[in-house]
């Protein structure tokens, strides 16, 4: 059985089914994502569509995910970035989407590695891991490079590979490896760069273009709702 591995996907639904015409997969082999499936892109509905219908599709949380979840709870306000992924889904849609986000693991482990999105504290197992530190959160950041390990993949100390998205860390918005033991999958497709996927057990990359700057043509597209509400995006 293959699995294929797919990097931040940020609502590029197109770019998506390109990717998996060129993985070629057969029935019964695996689709997993390492998170940031919402946000930046034109079709979070599709996306959820394809993850939720899907039987051998899952994901696990990134920190937009975690920010839609956080901000419905009311512990922070949302950013750009989750309020036009709420209009483009509608609010009788984003009740549901915002369940499934809650419901999703932060990590992942499969025969040939371990899946998060973001970091990996160094000298614990995955269930010990800090929930900001898996998904990529700025705490989590933070908290790591307070302790001196930043780059935190350069620390990371396992046998079994790791699958993370969350940032560029080529520079190239191409995806990254460390030492044959870090797979960074975050080829920044919403911003017109591409979507990456790793297939297992062979670990072979695929990548296909993306159709363009989502993210620049949502934000001119909402320009004038989202000022006079006020809103601006973050990075977290």
């Amino acid at each position: 059985m293959t699995t294929l591995v797919v990097g931040d996907i940020h609502g590029c639904y197109a770019e998506l089914q390109a990717l998996l015409d060129r993985a070629g997969l057969a029935a019964g082999d695996m689709i997993v994502a390492v998170g940031d499936l919402f946000d930046r892109g034109p079709e979070p509905a599709a996306v959820l569509d394809f993850f939720q219908r899907t039987p051998n599709a899952q994901a696990v949380m990134g920190n937009h995910e975690r920010k839609h979840v956080r901000s419905a709870r009311g512990e922070l306000p949302p950013a750009a970035s989750q309020v036009i992924t709420h209009w483009l889904l509608g609010d009788d849609l984003y009740p549901a989407a915002v369940a499934y986000m809650a419901a999703l693991p932060r990590w992942l482990a499969l025969p040939e590695a371990v899946i998060v999105h973001g970091f990996w504290e160094p000298g614990l197992p995955p269930e010990a891991q800090r929930e900001d530190v898996l998904t990529g959160a700025l705490g989590g950041e933070a908290y790591l490079r307070a302790r001196g390990w930043w780059p935190w993949y350069v620390h990371y100390p396992e046998s079994r590979p790791l699958i993370v998205g969350h940032r560029d860390y080529s520079g190239r918005r191409q995806p990254f490896i460390y030492r044959d033991r870090v797979f960074g999958l975050d080829a920044r497709c919403c911003y017109g760069g591409g979507l990456a996927g790793l297939l297992l057990p062979d670990f072979r990359l695929v990548v296909v273009p993306s159709r363009g700057d989502h993210w620049g043509a949502l934000q001119r597209r909402y320009a004038a709702r989202l000022a006079s509400a006020a809103i601006t995006d973050n990075q977290d």
